[in-house]
């Protein structure tokens, strides 16, 4: 009978593409993804603790099997990702949840193997001796982590788009964030190995890839090579041969140089499409949040952004509700995004993370932050709308990515800014490029029609 894992995936890209090498690692080891209704032999929670609702939903869920641990006992449910790096959690879980077999961080994923390998050995041996009493594995995270294991197998999920990690940890520390504790300092992978692995992504048929980091823009930082930086990966990244597209996140403002606008400007492959993450408007505000550029120098960037690539898509993250922001405070914000008009924005709620300095700080009642952000909605809402009616009428080139769901006979892909358009056709599409001219506009969604 066939073995089978389930994978729970909490978070970002990152953690998506962190879940493929997982996948990896269990149909290394003889298993096969579990169907809705399948029940699983092995559970690999992989936890998100950058939001609070990611890291409490994980949580809740990880609860939720211990049902399913006493009605199978051979079950392996293993936690890994960055919320299980946080000081105590790893003794939370196993005090709370001792029915956890493997808990891993963010630098040892490839110690999963060697894990459950121990978990089986050890139950194995406990039956021999007639141990009818079931103990857990140590759950303790190993005191030191391990390097980029270049060799972990992946099984990729995500076709026609591809994620490939250049760059790990983060050395920024803003005040609010809890990436540096959990995935600790940054870690460039070696060049050749980037580029090898999206040379292998585009001969396997993949059309899109996606070069992810904490911070993309700091890739290179770590190695004594002056010419290993990431201006000059994305120029051999252009250099590779075949009919595809280059994106890539996260980029952080006060690193984004521009040498990297003007590969991005000229390059036959990486879109012109930018995720710039400003997070609020005022310089105060920046300043608390230990961000390291000013409004100023934000506004410079997206002027030279576009005068380089006029047709570029910007999109961000804007947090409301930092403890130390004022009405004026959030209203510099509002006046930011008025000015940059940005495709798009990703808007949260700032939500204290246990170990941070901004924690300790005093903080905004929620009411006053749930009320700030619903204006910023509907002003980011009425600003991508009026963008959408732009395209009305344009063709674009568009890669079809998936089935559009609700609307039968339909497919939804994103053009080269990173527009996502709707138009007609069939699972045979997924991973083609096609021309759309554009005809409706709903929002932050384009509807269109395939040109001949």
């Amino acid at each position: 009978m066939a073995k089978l894992y389930k994978i729970n995936t909490y978070g970002c890209q990152m953690n998506v593409h962190e879940s493929e090498k997982v996948a990896g690692i269990l149909e290394a080891l003889g298993y096969t993804q579990a169907g809705e209704e399948d029940k699983a032999d092995i559970i690999v929670f992989n936890t998100c603790c950058i939001r609070d609702t990611a890291e409490r939903r994980a949580l809740g869920n990880i609860g939720v099997v211990k049902a399913q641990k006493k009605e199978n006992p051979d079950l392996i449910i293993a936690v890994i990702g960055c919320m299980t790096q946080q000081e105590g959690v790893a003794d939370t879980i196993k005090n709370r949840y001792p029915y956890v077999d493997i808990v891993l961080g963010t630098r040892n994923i490839a110690m999963l193997k060697t894990e459950i390998e121990k978990v089986i050995k050890s139950r194995e041996e406990k039956k021999k001796k007639s141990d009818k009493k079931y103990r857990c594995f140590d759950r303790s995270l190993p005191a030191d982590y391990l390097d980029i294991d270049e060799k972990t197998p992946q099984t990729r999920t995500s076709f026609p788009n591809a994620w490939v990690n250049i760059i790990y940890g983060c050395n920024n520390f803003c005040t609010y964030c809890i990436v540096p504790y959990v995935r600790d300092r940054e870690l460039s992978r070696d060049m050749s190995s980037v580029l090898d692995e999206v040379k292998k992504c585009v001969a396997d048929g993949y059309k899109e890839v996606t070069l992810l980091g904490q911070n993309v823009n700091s890739y290179g930082n770590d190695i004594a090579d002056e010419n290993v930086n990431f201006a000059n990966l994305l120029r051999e990244v252009d250099k590779i041969d075949g009919d595809f597209r280059v994106r890539f996140m996260t980029s952080h403002p006060k690193d984004l140089s521009d040498d990297v606008i003007a590969v991005m400007a000229n390059s036959r492959h990486i879109c012109h499409n930018l995720h710039l993450p400003i997070q609020a408007g005022s310089n105060k505000v920046l300043k608390d949040m230990n961000r390291r550029y000013t409004r100023e120098h934000y506004l410079e960037l997206i002027a030279k952004l576009r005068s380089a690539m006029p047709d570029i898509g910007i999109t961000t993250d804007i947090m409301v509700g930092f403890p130390t922001e004022t009405e004026e405070d959030f209203e510099e914000t509002m006046s930011l995004v008025r000015e940059v008009r940005y495709s798009n924005a990703f808007t949260f709620i700032y939500s204290p993370r246990k170990g941070t300095p901004a924690a300790k700080m005093e903080q905004i009642p929620y009411a006053v932050k749930q009320a700030r952000i619903e204006r910023l909605i509907e002003l980011q809402n009425s600003i991508t709308k009026e963008i959408s009616t732009d395209y009305i009428g344009g063709v674009y080139r568009v890669l079809c990515e998936d089935k559009a769901g609700k609307h039968k006979g339909m497919v939804c892909g994103r053009t080269e800014s990173g527009r996502l358009v709707t138009f007609p056709g069939s699972a045979d599409d997924i991973g083609k490029f096609f021309d759309i001219k554009i005809t409706e506009a709903k929002s932050a969604s384009l509807f269109g029609e395939k040109q001949v």
